[in-house]
């Protein structure tokens, strides 16, 4: 296995159910699944600290990872979910899926977006860019998961855009959702939108409120 691949230990559990797992969570532990590879799901367990540990680095999401459970020989797996809970730092549960070796496989991939602080549209028209994608789906073998995918702007002005076919692959690797079949398929992953422009409204636009006006006498009064 390469020396590339993030090392993960786990350990095995044998207690299940939402009870065991909230024992599991109150001693500082993640309950987890292993699975894939036409073997039996395995349910292991997994410091927190070091979960966290893990999750600030952006390629535990997508890399490859060697995974050892109670310290056996390390099996290539990759992370497919994170449960975490709603307003605390914690970890509730985390999935990962034993990869076959040569298999192609499907991995969420992060786009790095490169030289926006020199883009045309930004230096000369002041555009702001809007990024509509932060990451794609690929398919490929292990071997070839790239950790990112660079989308230059640089080069875009204001109105242009990057769209899925616009972006540069490695070799083995291709888009999961780019399907000529379809029309809607191309999709747009990041733009250079023209500035917002505050116009201030004329004296014929003063809204009727803030026009002074003259009282007439009633009437009625004298």
């Amino acid at each position: 296995m390469s020396d590339d691949n993030i090392s993960v230990n786990v350990t095995s559990r044998s207690v299940f159910g939402k009870g065991a797992s909230r024992r599991l969570r109150r001693d500082n532990l993640v309950p987890g699944i292993v699975y894939g590879d036409d073997k039996e799901p395995q349910a292991v367990q997994l410091k927190h600290n070091e979960v966290i540990k893990h999750l600030e680095n952006e390629a535990f999401y997508s890399q490859l990872l060697a995974l050892s459970v109670d310290g056996a020989e390390p099996v290539r797996a990759l992370l497919k979910d994170v449960q975490r809970h709603p307003y605390k730092q914690q970890v509730l549960h985390m999935d990962f899926m034993r990869v076959v070796a040569g298999a192609e496989l499907q991995v969420s991939v992060p786009l790095h977006f490169i030289n926006e602080d020199v883009c045309v549209g930004v230096k000369a028209g002041g555009g702001i860019i809007s990024h509509n994608e932060n990451e794609v789906l690929v398919a490929c073998r292990p071997r070839d998961i790239p950790e990112s995918i660079e989308v230059d702007m640089a080069a875009l002005n204001i109105g242009d855009s990057v769209h899925l076919s616009n972006l540069t692959l490695p070799e083995g690797v291709r888009l999961v959702d780019l399907h000529e079949a379809h029309d809607d398929s191309d999709r747009q992953v990041a733009g250079v939108n023209a500035p917002r422009v505050e116009v201030e409204p004329t004296d014929d636009e003063v809204p009727a409120a803030d026009v002074p006006t003259t009282d007439t006498p009633d009437d009625s009064a004298q």
